[in-house]
C-alpha cells in the first residue's frame, strides 16, 4: 500500500512521513512538496536511501504533473499537509496563501477524483473558527469564522474539499488541529521562535499583552490522529485534533526562559498583529469516540524534548534562518 503526502518536507509533514515509515503504518509514502522556504530535505535525512520514501519536487497546483504522478504510483490514499501556514505572512502577503490552499487544494482533488483515490485526508486548523469566547470549546459544527488570510484560506479549502464528497463522492475526510510544536518546526511560529532568539539572547517579541490563549498539540500526537482518522474516520467527516492543554502565549515564553535558564527581561512587548484572534479552544471527542485517539504527551515533556533538539541542533536552525528568514523578520517585526 502507498501513500502519496504532500508537503511532506514540512514540519508537520516530515514528522508525519518519519513516523509513518518507523512504525510501519504503510508499504510506502510518496512525498511531494514545493520546498518552499519551509520545506526542508534535512527533516528527512533519516530516510536517505530508503526505498519505502519516494521524494518528488513538485507543486500540487500543477495539476497535469499532480495527475501523472497519481496515475504512475496508485497511492490508496492522499494524505494533504501542503499550505502556507503562518498568520504574519498571510497578512504581509495574502496572494501565495490563496493560490496555494485554495488554488492548490482544487488542483488536487481534481485529480484525485480523475485518478480514483480511495481516500483523501485534508489536514486544516482550528484558526478556521475564530476566537472563541470562554468557556466555549468549538466541535466540528462550530461556525466557521476566519480571522485572518490564512484562516479564511484554510476554511475556504475544507468547503472546497468537503464539497467533493458530497458532489462527487470523492472520499474526503477533515482534520482540524490546534497548535503543533515540536522538533524540525521552523522558527516564525511561537515555540521555536522564542527557543532560537533565547538561546541567542535575543529579545523575544510577545504581540499585546501575550494572553492569547492557544491549545498545545506535540507533532506527533498530531501525527497518531491523522493517522487515525484516515483509517476510522468517514467519508465526509470533519474531526478535531488538540492537545487539551490550553496556555497562554506569555506563560508558554515563561517557561522556555525558565528551561534555559535565560532572564525573562529577554521579553519584548511589541505591537499586536490585526485581528489576532484572543482564544482558540476545541473539543475532540468525535475523533476519540471514532478511533480510540488521545493526546499523550504532556506539554512539559513535549516542550523539554522541544528545546533539547534545538539546543543539539543549531546547525539546523542557522540555516534555515538565514537568507530570506531574515527579511522576513525584519519585515515583520523591525516596526513594530
Amino acid at each position: 500500500m502507498t501513500w502519496l503526502v504532500t508537503g511532506g518536507a514540512g514540519f508537520i509533514g516530515s514528522a508525519f512521513v518519519r513516523l509513518a515509515l518507523r512504525e510501519g503504518w504503510t508499504d510506502r509514502i510518496v512525498n511531494l512538496d514545493k520546498l518552499t522556504y519551509a520545506g526542508n530535505l534535512e527533516n528527512l535525512a533519516e530516510l536517505e536511501g530508503d526505498p519505502r520514501h519516494r521524494f518528488v519536487h513538485g507543486d500540487i497546483c500543477d495539476r497535469e504533473r499532480v495527475l501523472a504522478l497519481l496515475k504512475e504510483e496508485r497511492p490508496a490514499a492522499i494524505v494533504h499537509f501542503a499550505a502556507e501556514s503562518h498568520v504574519d505572512r498571510s497578512i504581509l502577503g495574502p496572494e501565495a496563501f490563496i493560490e496555494t490552499n485554495v488554488g492548490g487544494t482544487f488542483s488536487l482533488l481534481e485529480a484525485a477524483r480523475e485518478a480514483g483515490v480511495e481516500r483523501f485526508l485534508h489536514v486544516s486548523t482550528d484558526e478556521v473558527y475564530g476566537s472563541i469566547p470562554e468557556p466555549d470549546e468549538a466541535d466540528e459544527s462550530w461556525p466557521l469564522r476566519p480571522s485572518s488570510p490564512y484562516s479564511a484560506s484554510k476554511a475556504g479549502s475544507d468547503l472546497l474539499a468537503l464539497s467533493y464528497w458530497i458532489t462527487f463522492r470523492l472520499p474526503v475526510i477533515v482534520t482540524r488541529a490546534s497548535n503543533n510544536y515540536g522538533p524540525y518546526q521552523f522558527p516564525e511560529k511561537l515555540i521555536p521562535l522564542m527557543i532560537s532568539n533565547a538561546l541567542e539572547d535575543r529579545p523575544l517579541p510577545i504581540y499585546g499583552d501575550g494572553m492569547q490563549v492557544r491549545d498545545w498539540l506535540f507533532v506527533e500526537d498530531h501525527c497518531r490522529a491523522v493517522r487515525a482518522a484516515l483509517e476510522k474516520g468517514a467519508p465526509g467527516g470533519i474531526y478535531n485534533i488538540g492537545g487539551s492543554r490550553a496556555l497562554p502565549n506569555r506563560r508558554v515564553v515563561e517557561m522556555i526562559l525558565d528551561a534555559l535558564g535565560k532572564p525573562r527581561s529577554l521579553m519584548t512587548q511589541v505591537a499586536d498583529r490585526p485581528g489576532h484572534d484572543r482564544r482558540y479552544a476545541i473539543t475532540t471527542a468525535r475523533l476519540e469516540q471514532a478511533s480510540g485517539w488521545r493526546a499523550l504527551v504532556p506539554f512539559e515533556e513535549g516542550l523539554e524534548r522541544t528545546i533539547r533538539w534545538y539546543r543539539e541542533n543549531t546547525g539546523w536552525v542557522a540555516r534555515v534562518k538565514s537568507g530570506e528568514y531574515q527579511r522576513y523578520y525584519e519585515r515583520n517585526y523591525a516596526n513594530r
